[in-house]
This record gives C-alpha cells, sequence and structure tokens, in this order.
C-alpha cells in the first residue's frame, strides 16, 4: 500500500510578496469570476438559533457497580435510553426510557424494550454505544464533541507513548444514555457538513485550520441538526494535538463526530487491539451510526495496522475487519428499506486516482449489503475530490464491480489542510495548499431532502459560487511543465505569459481548460469564446474502464501555475478537468472565454478567462 507521506514545505511561513511576473503567472488561478443567476445558493439555515446557547450540553450517565466481585456483573452490560427532559444527564422521575433505539457493544447490535432498557453481552476492551434516533439529539461536551459511548477497558491501555485509554474498572451497574428530542433532526431536510483530514502537525497549521475552514464553519448554521463529521487524519502523528483538535471543535454550530485515519494510529501499539485507543478516550468509538432525518450515517473504521511486526507508520491497509464487519451487517439489518446510507470512512472504498492500487478489503460484501438501498460513500485521506457516480468504471475496478461499474455515488472529500498546508500564505491567514488534482483545501456538505442526496463543495475563504478554476494549456506550457517537472515544487520560475498563445501554438493544440472540482459523470462544461455560440468541452476522463490519464496533456495548468512556483500538489490527472481545444484562427489581441459548466443536479456556474493571442 502506497503510504501518503507529509511533503516537505517551502516558504511555508512567510506571506507572498507578488511581483508583477508573479502576479501574471497565477493569473490562471485568479481568473475573473462571475456566478451564473442560475446558481443555487446555499441552502437556508434550518435554525436561527444561537448554537452556543440552546446546545444540549451533557454526557452518559455511567453508574459504578455495587458489588465488583461478583463475575456475573461482568458478563453484561445493561442500562437504559431515556428522553432527558430536564438536561441533568441523569434519569430522574418522569423521564421515560425510549424503545426501539440501537445500543450496540462494538459487535452486537440491540433494540431498547418498551421501557427504554438493553442488555448487551460484554468483553474487554469494547467501547458501548447508542445510535442517535431520527428527533433526538445527543448531549456534546463543551467542544461539541457528541457524547454517546462508553469505553470499557478495566486495567486501560498497555503502556503507549500518547497514554491512551485509562483505567476504566469493573463493568459499571448501568451505562444510561440521555436524548432529548430535536426538531432539526426530525426534519427531512439536512445539511450534514464532511471534513477530511485537518492533519495538523504543528501549533502553525492548527491556527492555519482555524483561520481557514473552522472560521468558515463557524460562520455557518445550517449543520445543527446532522453536525459536522470528521473522516480522519485528524492530526499528523503526534496525538497530543488531539487537544487541539477539540479546541477547534469548540467553534462548530453543531455537534461534531469523528472517525481515525492513518495519521491518528498510537504506533506502538502492535497486537491489532489498541491502536485507536487515544483516539476513543478523545472521541469515541472507532466506528458507530447515527440518524437525522430520513438518513442512516454509518461511520466506519476503514484503517488496519500493523499488517507486519516489526511494523512502520506505512503498514496499514483499507480492512474493516471481521468484528466490524459483523457489526456493520447487524446495523444494516435495523435500518428500514426507506432510509437513505451515507457510509462514511478515512480511506475510500474505491477510487479514480489510485484505482489500480487501492480497495477497501470488503468492498464486494459492502456492497452486497447495500443492495436495493439508496447509498452514497464517503472517503478522503488522498487529499482530493473526487465525485464517481453509479455505472463509472476504471480499469483497475474490474474484479470489485464488474462490468457494470459503480452499483452508487463516491465521493473523495478534499482535505481541510488541503496539500498538507503547502503554498503560499494568503492575506486571510491560510495557505493555497493545492491539491494532486488541482481542488482547493474546503469541506464538503451534503444537503439531504428526504433521501436524495446532493453534495456541496465549499472552498477555504471563497463564495460558494467558486466551484472551477480555468486555464490554458499550450505548447509552451507543457515545455515549462516538462523541463520542470523533477524540480521541487515552490521553487519553479514562474511561467512566461501563461495566458498568451501564438498562431503557431493555435495549431499545434492550445486547449482552454476548466476542472470543474465536484465535476462528475453527468456533467457538462461549455464555453464561448468572445460572446460566440458556446461549445460543448470535452472530459480529459470518459470514466468508461479505462486507465487514468497523466501528463502535460492532461494537467491543470491553473493548478500547475501555483504549484510549481508556490508549492502544493501536482495536478497532472484529475477525473473531472474539461478542455476545450481553441479554433486555429482566432485573430491576433485580446479575447474572452466564457465558461458554464453545469453539475448532475443541474446546478451551473460561470466564470471568464482572458487570454491573449500573439502573432
Amino acid at each position: 500500500m502506497k503510504f501518503f507521506a507529509r511533503p516537505g514545505k517551502t516558504n511555508h511561513l512567510t506571506p507572498l510578496h507578488l511581483t508583477a511576473g508573479s502576479l501574471v503567472a497565477i493569473a490562471a488561478s485568479t481568473a475573473l469570476i462571475s456566478a451564473s443567476p442560475e446558481v443555487e445558493a446555499a441552502p437556508a439555515a434550518k435554525t436561527t438559533a444561537d448554537w452556543s446557547s440552546s446546545a444540549y450540553r451533557g454526557s452518559v450517565e455511567v453508574i459504578p457497580a455495587k458489588n465488583s466481585g461478583n463475575a456475573a456483573d461482568q458478563q453484561t452490560l445493561d442500562g437504559v435510553v431515556f428522553e432527558d427532559r430536564n438536561k441533568n444527564s441523569k434519569q430522574d422521575a418522569g423521564e421515560p426510557g425510549l424503545p426501539n433505539v440501537t445500543v450496540s457493544n462494538g459487535r452486537d447490535v440491540v433494540s431498547t424494550d418498551g421501557q427504554g432498557r438493553y442488555e448487551l453481552p460484554a468483553y474487554n476492551n469494547m467501547t458501548a454505544f447508542v445510535t442517535q434516533p431520527r428527533g433526538f439529539q445527543v448531549p456534546v461536551d463543551e467542544d461539541n464533541v457528541a457524547q454517546f459511548f462508553y469505553n470499557h477497558l478495566p486495567g486501560g491501555s498497555p503502556e503507549l507513548k500518547y497514554d491512551g485509554i485509562a483505567p476504566t474498572g469493573p463493568l459499571p451497574e448501568a451505562v444510561n444514555f440521555p436524548l432529548v428530542r430535536s426538531n432539526a433532526t426530525q426534519s427531512p431536510e439536512q445539511s450534514c457538513v464532511i471534513g477530511a483530514d485537518v492533519q495538523t502537525y504543528t501549533q502553525q497549521e492548527v491556527e492555519y485550520a482555524r483561520e481557514g475552514a473552522f472560521a468558515d464553519l463557524a460562520a455557518r448554521t445550517d449543520y445543527t441538526g446532522c453536525g459536522a463529521l470528521f473522516i480522519g487524519d485528524l492530526v499528523g502523528d503526534d496525538l497530543t494535538f488531539f487537544h487541539q483538535t477539540r479546541e477547534l471543535s469548540s467553534m462548530l454550530n453543531g455537534p461534531a463526530r469523528f472517525l481515525p485515519g492513518n495519521h491518528d494510529i498510537d504506533y506502538d501499539s502492535l497486537d491489532g487491539q489498541h491502536e485507536f485507543d487515544s483516539f476513543r478516550a478523545q472521541f469515541g468509538p472507532e466506528y458507530y451510526s447515527y440518524d437525522t432525518g430520513k438518513t442512516h450515517v454509518i461511520a466506519l473504521s476503514t484503517i488496519d495496522y500493523p499488517t507486519a511486526v516489526p511494523a512502520k507508520k506505512s503498514d496499514y491497509t483499507y480492512d474493516l475487519g471481521q468484528r466490524q464487519l459483523q457489526w456493520l451487517r447487524e446495523d444494516l439489518a435495523k435500518v428500514p428499506k426507506n432510509k437513505a446510507i451515507v457510509l462514511a470512512g478515512h480511506s475510500p472504498m474505491l477510487e479514480f486516482f489510485y484505482s489500480d492500487e487501492h480497495s477497501t478489503k470488503q468492498v464486494k460484501e459492502i456492497y452486497e449489503l447495500l443492495e436495493g438501498r439508496e447509498a452514497v460513500s464517503l472517503g478522503g485521506h488522498t487529499h482530493m475530490s473526487e465525485n464517481l457516480r453509479a455505472g463509472d468504471l476504471m480499469d483497475g475496478w474490474r474484479d470489485e464491480v464488474g462490468e457494470a461499474g459503480l452499483p452508487f455515488t463516491h465521493l473523495t472529500v478534499p482535505a481541510i489542510s488541503g496539500q498538507w498546508y503547502d503554498g503560499r500564505v494568503s492575506e486571510n491567514g491560510y495557505p493555497t495548499s493545492i491539491q494532486r488534482d488541482g481542488t482547493p483545501p474546503g469541506v464538503l456538505t451534503l444537503d439531504i431532502k428526504n433521501t436524495d442526496i446532493v453534495e456541496r463543495f465549499t472552498a477555504t475563504g471563497q463564495d460558494p459560487s467558486k466551484q472551477m478554476s480555468l486555464g490554458l494549456n499550450t505548447p509552451q506550457y507543457r515545455q515549462w511543465y516538462e523541463e520542470n517537472l523533477d524540480k521541487e515544487r515552490g521553487t519553479v520560475q514562474p511561467l512566461t505569459d501563461p495566458l498568451a498563445v501564438s498562431r503557431q501554438g493555435l495549431a499545434q493544440d492550445t486547449w482552454l481548460t476548466t476542472n470543474f472540482w465536484m465535476g462528475s459523470t453527468g456533467s457538462t462544461v461549455e464555453v464561448s469564446i468572445d460572446g460566440q455560440d458556446p461549445v460543448a468541452a470535452e472530459r480529459t476522463q470518459q470514466m468508461a474502464g479505462e486507465r487514468p490519464l497523466t501528463g502535460a496533456e492532461y494537467s491543470d495548468p491553473s493548478a500547475i501555475a501555483e504549484q510549481f512556483v508556490h508549492g502544493g500538489g501536482l495536478a497532472e490527472k484529475t477525473s473531472h478537468l474539461w478542455r476545450l481545444e481553441l479554433p486555429d484562427d482566432l485573430s491576433v489581441g485580446e479575447h474572452t472565454a466564457t465558461a458554464t459548466a453545469t453539475d448532475v443536479h443541474g446546478r451551473s456556474y460561470t466564470e471568464e478567462l482572458d487570454f491573449t493571442v500573439l502573432q
């Protein structure tokens, strides 16, 4: 398996002092933007209430064991799921138990009886948790971290660098899960924030995250019901930064839930039992589920470590393991067929970029379990954006999906850290950090109405209408690309006149490129030159069973202009690039290209790019 190492930094902490030459070089990435009147505005906030004062803050009620010496008491965990009407996290008189609520020990799944009671087999090193039902909300702590779980590890974690879980002692007399009624989770309309790869290695990067994506989220109030789910790589190997992750989540206007990634591991745990103990101590179970509206969200732990001993940080694979797969079967068995399923994990189940290398071990079993259901799969990990639709096929997937292609939508969520906080630092206080497919950092939102799920990408610090970048792929650009491809990114001199092409260059293939960041099969891009009738651009990847196309001809010139000169990824291949060959009879002088991109949901976005034809 490929280990996604953190690249080196270049000019990381110093804001860029732009020269006239460098301004020209990045013009392709800062083309004139004009939002089309057809663009749908972001959904209105579901509530105007102030989250900080209205949030249900509390904890799970743990009643200590009365007789820790009774072995029989250590074999069964029981308790009650109840409506916490006075919001004090304790079941008081007049606070009824709630029937038919799902509770699990991470292996077995049961439903509460008519009085809200449950019983589960107990075993060492388990995390018990409740599945939040529609119309209710679990409590959150002072950092907005959802409180719906209890860790049971009597003797605590083995000696670990980052401590893991402190000894919990004998099994409690009862573990009771409080809930309050919620109009926000009852509504059939939900907005669910999905954040990938916050991945902070330093305090400076914590500040970048704070000033960037988390400041954006702090200004929004549309996700108070569903909340925000952060799908792994919360930090960059140093697990003391989990405390800073919690500090960032305190900025949110909704509950925060988390999944572990390959950089959230207790690497000194080599027994396959305690590798996520420090994560569990801070954020809860490695995998779990919750309901919001008519949607059932399943958060999976997809990273298996170690695969060999002695282990290295790169010794991980995409694997649920048998216990989690058993839990998934039992969890889904209790979900009505008329609910939409959102399946989230750190690593994608399948992906375009590494289609020949990576897939989740149990992907076929997962597809069988979800057959006939409305479903969407989410992953992060790769620091890029992918919007793969039902029927899409790449050569490397044939063994998993056959010739029919994907059974439902698979989304790879762009990283909050972008390309590991690389690139030039903007005046807003965070780096450009363009990712390896040309996508800027940001967050994804799932806007859900009943069981209809629509994805929405918000680039960090950008207006919601900013959904693409335009560039010019000329013979001059391709020569510059090849000459500098092996140089350290962030050290390359800018391309002279990146938005100019000679008449001779027009005759040698020059394309107007549109990187439509959430573009997919079913999306279209049309380009008008100087106000003439628009012409359809061609997608570089057809997703019809071919291998990924890579290299200068399939790269994003707008992103490369930024990455070569200031640092970032290498946007040499992507599933969402469209290009239009410019006519070779364009007159000498200034021209304007107007690109209109329309996504699979019918939303349209428009941008303009000015370029020059030279003699």
